[in-house]
């Protein structure tokens, strides 16, 4: 083979352009990237926002006149009845502390005791709130995967408390049973409630809010995933890609034997 046999070599000024990147393309890419900054943002501060306006209907008729904002000045102040409910209830804690107060919430327990509709609502609420809202609990705070709902299928469940000695009782099998408690997605607020063997759950290493985070995502959003590490990798790629498309093929020498 000698060197006329070799196919001609193109310059790199006659060389195809790259396609150019199309004004739609560019305008998609831009919006997305503006909608993942700015939808959570923009979300959050309407969930505060509709948070703070719910607070201030239920707190402001109980407010007299002269002492809400709007009375003096020509605008709603935002956030005053949040305040009030705040200092309410930091009050009624501290009062509730003390002798009087104790023996006034026994009191008002006793008489809700003696109404049987109200009675069964007002025991599981309180149990509920001591156990979600006190320190010490481990209610919820522990996530699991159990079987379910046939085999060889595993769903995110929040371990919840060994169950009462009436219930554990009746439950077959000599088997230590925990509750357990498995949200729905995208609402994790929704869900099942059940009793598990406890061998029958795989603890999961993964905080509670991982997990919601997980089930609302559809496993979209994997915990443990360093969502900037991966921004970085694939702007990197991208610019690595750009660059190479960007310059001239350096045509390779064909050896002349």
């Amino acid at each position: 083979m000698n060197r006329d046999d070799l196919p001609p070599t193109v310059p790199p000024a006659n060389l195809p352009p790259d396609a150019p990147r199309g004004f739609m393309a560019r305008f998609r890419n831009y919006f997305l990237t503006g909608l993942v900054v700015a939808g959570p943002i923009a979300i959050t501060f309407y969930l505060t926002w509709w948070f703070v306006n719910w607070v201030d209907s239920l707190v402001r008729p109980f407010v007299p006149t002269a002492y809400r904002p709007e009375t003096y000045l020509p605008f709603g102040l935002p956030g005053s009845g949040l305040i009030v409910a705040v200092f309410a209830l930091t009050l009624l804690g501290f009062l509730t502390a003390n002798l009087i107060g104790r023996t006034l919430v026994d009191l008002g327990e006793k008489i809700l005791g003696r109404i049987p509709a109200v009675r069964a609502i007002y025991r599981g609420l309180k149990q509920v709130f001591e156990t979600l809202f006190s320190g010490s609990g481990s209610s919820f705070r522990r996530v699991g995967l159990v079987e379910f709902p046939s085999p060889g299928m595993w769903s995110i469940v929040l371990i919840s408390q060994a169950p009462s000695v009436e219930v554990a009782s009746n439950l077959p099998g000599q088997e230590e049973h925990i509750s357990v408690f498995l949200p729905c997605a995208p609402n994790p607020t929704t869900g099942f409630f059940f009793y598990v063997p406890k061998s029958r759950i795989i603890e999961v290493d993964m905080s509670a809010e991982d997990a919601a985070t997980l089930i609302m995502s559809c496993g979209v959003v994997q915990p443990g995933s360093d969502g900037q590490k991966k921004i970085a990798a694939l702007a990197e790629t991208a610019n690595a890609a750009r660059v190479a498309n960007a310059s001239p093929l350096q045509p390779v020498p064909a050896k002349v034997e």
